[in-house]
């Protein structure tokens, strides 16, 4: 069966399409307006092996607040309606991933119980037009909408663009790991018999 999810989502200050493929090959169609943004959420294509579409008009006039949290809103809810009932997956993701003198770790579950972890400083106020203090507000967004419990910790780094570039790439590959399947689950991996 095909694990996909399509998200409309339209507020007075966000008009977002998602559609998301969990098994794909790392296509990725991004326009938010904002130029760094879209290409982290490239990497999180790219990286993970899913394909990712994503339009978003929002009120850049403000700032990118809206429309950055309200792509990870949307993000987590496709990743949830993607993932389903959870079952034979592996629910658990971590990687630790280099980007020059940067040094991210990131572990993920995905328990039905969010929470975000996120212990890594930027010493820059801005990325391109994207503040960085959104970097963790997106991961918080997706936690809260996919019930994802998820830690990013920066053990190394220096270059704001390599810390934050590393976390996306470092979620990626975690989150391609806890959504591979694993012939021996039955049903999903908790004694407790759910992941909600």
């Amino acid at each position: 069966m095909a694990r996909e999810a399509y998200i409309e989502r339209k507020t007075k200050e966000t008009d977002i399409t998602l559609s998301l493929r969990l098994d794909g090959t790392g296509n990725a169609d991004i326009d938010t307006g904002i130029g760094f943004f879209d290409h982290m959420l490239a990497q999180i294509a790219h990286h993970g092996f899913m394909d990712l579409e994503i339009c978003c008009k929002g009120d850049l006039d403000v700032d990118a607040h809206h429309t950055v949290e309200d792509v990870g809103i949307a993000l987590g809810q496709a990743l949830s309606q993607a993932l389903g009932r959870k079952e034979g997956i592996r629910r658990y993701g971590h990687f630790t991933l280099p980007m020059e003198e940067t040094l991210i770790v990131c572990a993920l579950d995905f328990s039905g119980r969010p929470l975000l972890v996120f212990d890594a400083a930027f010493t820059a106020e801005m990325l391109g037009t994207m503040q960085t203090e959104m970097v963790e507000e997106f991961f918080r967004a997706v936690c809260l909408n996919a019930g994802l419990n998820l830690h990013v910790k920066l053990l190394a780094g220096k270059n704001n663009h390599h810390i934050a570039e590393a976390i996306f790439k470092a979620f990626a590959k975690s989150v391609d790991m806890a959504v591979g399947f694993d012939k021996r689950i039955e049903g999903v991996l908790s004694s407790k018999g759910t992941l909600a």
